[in-house]
């Protein structure tokens, strides 16, 4: 059986903040981009530092409480995904109880930073099904979709 090698300095980084990341340390992720990041999610595309803290401040100005848990890491060379599980509290969604969302990052690294960031999640899961009126729409339609 191989050994799996060392995973990269910037995969490291990214694993230990992410793991330790909440309302009040979200400004550590600067030790972990580089500073041209390109950052996607389903609804979002950013480019360089400055428009990921902004992104990043604007998200989490209404969440209380946030917290990752890095369920599996694969990667090869300069290439990773990132296997996670988050709970978020939000002052408007869901009466402010916990919501969990799964998801997976798609990660380029160089050296110790992280030069590309992709998020894929089901945004519904994350913000639209605790949403009142809407919310039930999108359970109601994702229960008949399964039942089909």
């Amino acid at each position: 059986m191989s050994k799996q090698p060392d995973k990269p300095l910037w995969l490291s980084q990214f694993i230990e903040v992410y793991s330790q990341l909440s309302v009040e340390n979200v400004h550590h992720i600067i030790d972990v981009y580089h500073e041209d990041i390109k950052f996607s999610d389903p609804a979002h595309q950013l480019s360089g530092m400055s428009q990921l803290l902004k992104y990043f401040d604007q998200l989490y100005s209404n969440v209380t409480e946030c917290t990752f848990v890095i369920d599996e890491v694969f990667f090869q060379d300069k290439n990773a995904a990132v296997y996670w599980t988050m709970t978020y509290r939000h002052r408007r969604l869901n009466s402010h109880k916990p919501i969990t969302v799964t998801g997976h990052s798609k990660l380029v690294g160089e050296k110790d930073r992280v030069t590309h960031h992709k998020d894929y999640l089901d945004l519904g899961q994350m913000v639209y099904e605790h949403v009142p009126l809407i919310g039930l729409v999108i359970k109601n339609s994702k229960i008949s979709y399964r039942h089909e």
